[in-house]
């Protein structure tokens, strides 16, 4: 592996964890299929949770700005 993509693996470890601890339903499978895209975790979210998925989608961006990344790895 090279450098960049030790640092984004690293990165993404710590996004998971911080997204499983703001919402405990959700497993490792759940955001491995989601591939780091904050819609398909958002949508995720909301079948498990309901509610808007705006309102998922609002902190999970706070969540992957903490870590400084923008659009990771995309956002459509």
């Amino acid at each position: 592996m090279k450098m960049n993509e030790n640092v984004a693996k690293g990165k993404w470890l710590e996004i998971k964890g911080d997204v499983q601890k703001a919402w405990g339903k959700l497993t490792d499978d759940d955001l491995d299929k989601a591939k780091g895209d904050i819609k398909k975790i958002a949508e995720i979210i909301q079948q498990k949770y309901g509610a808007a998925e705006a309102e998922h989608r609002k902190k999970l961006s706070e969540i992957f700005k903490k870590h400084e990344i923008k659009n990771w790895p995309k956002s459509n």
